[in-house]
């Protein structure tokens, strides 16, 4: 008999102000694996709808391992409009652009050199847009623990976003 295996998606979901600015948080771990994509963009789909259905009054900001390939997402119609990737807005700076390097990061021992950029920012402006805005991101964890491992098999992303008061 075939078993099936029903994969969900687990939000956490973080509701804050910042100098009286609403601000919601999200996060998620979207499923791994190459041959697991169907499910992953369907996953996809449920963190977008996630954030349309944030009130209009805050500033929503998901952040998470996502394990997304580029065509995947152009495959499920791309981003809503007014839903930016964190480093498609900042101009796709390349130091900060693979977050999954097996070349640089030897916690996996993949022999491959594979350079995906899995782990990712969106983010939904307020309506009365502007209030916060992503400055810059860069890497973290790049430096090997004393165990002589680094800290992940992921690279780490630093956002720094500005409160325009």
């Amino acid at each position: 008999s075939m078993k099936r295996v029903i994969l969900t998606t687990i939000f956490i979901l973080l509701q804050a102000s910042v100098s009286g600015n609403e601000l919601c948080l999200m996060t998620s771990h979207l499923e791994s694996t190459r041959g697991h994509a169907k499910e992953r963009m369907n996953q996809l789909k449920m963190v977008l709808k996630k954030m349309q259905e944030v009130p209009a009054s805050a500033t929503v900001i998901f952040a998470g391992d996502t394990n997304l390939r580029d065509h995947e997402v152009t495959k499920c119609g791309g981003l809503p409009g007014n839903i930016l990737d964190v480093w498609e807005f900042l101009g796709k700076p390349k130091h900060c652009q693979y977050t999954w390097d097996t070349q640089m990061n030897s916690n996996l021992g993949i022999s491959a050199t594979c350079k995906l950029r899995f782990d990712r920012i969106f983010f939904r402006t307020a309506a009365e847009s502007g209030h916060i805005v992503p400055q810059s991101l860069d890497l973290l964890g790049l430096e090997k623990l004393d165990c002589g491992r680094f800290p992940s098999d992921h690279w780490g992303l630093l956002c720094n976003l500005d409160v325009i008061l």
